[in-house]
């Protein structure tokens, strides 16, 4: 055995062990509630603590340490502040804070500590693991070179993403960013991913709407979400990020493949900032403290595929993050920016255009998707990118009443149709099969001489073909190797004869 390779088994387990122990010889021990506000209590005489342990408190709420003083201590509470107070006994278990994993969690609503919100039984974790865990090392990860569809075929054709991917979804509220989680949650149902969703810091509705499309559309018996809402205390909404990625890392480590969607850090940054201006640690740029990075840097780390010999599986991480008029410059979204491994801007007058999903094509990158693309879907897009870049360009010149020659009214009539294409409904995800089939047939010039209505009418007879004459199409399409020029243009002389008028 190689030296790299008994690393490989042993370095994990080691670091976790340390990570997870309780404090040596720990024996119980006592202090005092010094004051509370605003869901941080300064506690002293437990000289002992550590960063990340929980702490218990007479009558029942619990709380973590978050910073250390040389006579007092930092709480920050899991619970309800009004039945604490000054004087109160507060007991330290020698434990950092730990979330449930297993698949008992699979179908359930909880919040990260393990408590059910969905009316149901009380959780029977397989394990209790550390809410913050190290990440892969790097001789720990493989390369990313499996797809993870999506469904939305502006994403899955010209950012297409990877099995242990992080990539960012960005713009500005209220322009379909938790929609494009939601869809890609919903496509999964097809898949072999198991699906965490994090709600940080959303309205009950919001978290509700997510909920419900799940159960409506997607795979409820493989999918956990995780709510720490508006209304939760700040340490709940904190720790929630970690703790989901620790649930899914349980599937990871298993050689599974996970999900893990966070909605969305930019309200965990701004609850990083107020626990950190509450506990006195000091501000940096825009009031945040300096090591708001790290924090985001350490949780988003944990995304990667691992090396077969930690069990090939992987996790890929959908952060959200909001923008305020679609600055991108500002401090969060930058951070974020160069953390991941690219990012899907949403643009708000594409929304209020009702192009949706908003996706900035000019904006937005997969530094990694390219490599993880089939031969298939290559071969069908080609320079798809590219022409509707260039249409997107003409289209403002031809604004200003220019008169236009027959080759580029000939590229306006092509970007119009791979608009129609690249625009899609809600908790309609596509399987690649119907994606490659549309794109097939726009590459051949069939959409050209028909209205841009009539996209949206083949695509709703795509699975029908496909179920049917299109079988060897879409067994094709399954396979991942690029088509046969044979089968390819048998396919596209069928599908043109879909392309007739609706029944």
């Amino acid at each position: 055995m190689t030296l790299s390779e008994a690393l490989g088994g042993w370095l994990p387990q080691a670091r976790e062990r340390a990570a997870a122990a309780p404090l040596g010889g720990h024996t119980e021990t006592y202090g005092r509630v010094e004051s509370i506000a605003d869901g941080v209590a300064v506690v002293s005489g437990l000289p002992q603590a550590r960063l990340d342990e929980r702490l218990s408190f007479e009558g029942g709420p619990s709380g973590y340490v978050l910073n250390l003083e040389a006579d007092h201590l930092a709480c920050v509470l899991l619970d309800g502040a009004e039945s604490l107070g000054a004087g109160l006994r507060v007991r330290g278990t020698g434990e950092i804070i730990r979330a449930p994993v297993g698949d008992s969690l699979l179908g359930r609503v909880i919040d990260p500590i393990g408590r059910p919100l969905d009316g149901g039984a009380p959780i029977e974790a397989a394990e209790w693991l550390p809410v913050e865990r190290p990440a892969p090392a790097i001789f720990e990860r493989d390369l990313v070179t499996q797809t993870a569809y999506t469904g939305i075929v502006a994403i899955d054709s010209l950012f297409a993403l990877g099995r242990g991917q992080r990539e960012l979804i960005i713009g500005d509220a209220a322009t379909g960013k938790t929609a494009i989680a939601t869809d890609t949650i919903i496509n999964q149902k097809h898949s072999d991913m198991i699906c965490v969703y994090v709600s940080v810091g959303q309205t009950s509705a919001s978290t509700a709407r997510v909920i419900e499309a799940i159960h409506a559309h997607g795979a409820p018996e493989r999918s956990i979400i995780v709510v720490a809402a508006a209304s939760s205390a700040p340490g709940l909404q904190w720790i929630a990020p970690f703790a989901g990625f620790t649930m899914a890392e349980y599937f990871r480590d298993r050689g599974a493949h996970a999900l893990v969607v966070i909605d969305d850090l930019s309200k965990h940054a701004a609850t990083h900032r107020e626990l950190a201006l509450l506990t006195r640690q000091p501000p940096g740029r825009e009031a945040y403290p300096g090591d708001v990075f790290y924090v985001h840097a350490r949780l988003l780390e944990r995304a990667a595929r691992l090396s077969p010999e930690r069990g090939g599986g992987s996790l890929t991480a959908l952060p959200i993050a909001e923008t305020q008029a679609g600055n991108l410059s500002a401090y969060i979204p930058t951070n974020l920016i160069s953390i991941t491994d690219g990012q899907i801007v949403l643009d708000r007058k594409l929304f209020d255009a009702n192009h949706k999903p908003a996706i900035d094509t000019g904006l937005s990158v997969s530094r990694i998707g390219g490599k993880t693309q089939t031969p298939a879907m290559r071969q069908a897009v080609g320079s798809l990118r590219l022409d509707y870049a260039q249409f997107l360009e003409l289209e403002m010149f031809t604004r200003f009443g220019t008169t236009v020659e027959p080759r580029v009214q000939a590229r306006l009539v092509r970007g119009r149709r791979i608009r129609a294409l690249l625009t899609q409904p809600q908790y309609a995800p596509q399987t690649p099969a119907v994606q490659l089939a549309q794109l097939h047939l726009l590459h051949s010039g069939a959409f050209d001489a028909l209205p841009p209505e009539a996209v949206a009418k083949l695509r709703a007879r795509l699975p029908d073909w496909l179920a049917g004459a299109g079988q060897g199409f879409a067994d094709a399409v399954a396979a991942g190797d690029a088509l046969p020029e044979a089968l390819l243009k048998q396919s596209i002389e069928a599908l043109k004869q879909l392309l007739g008028p609706a029944p």
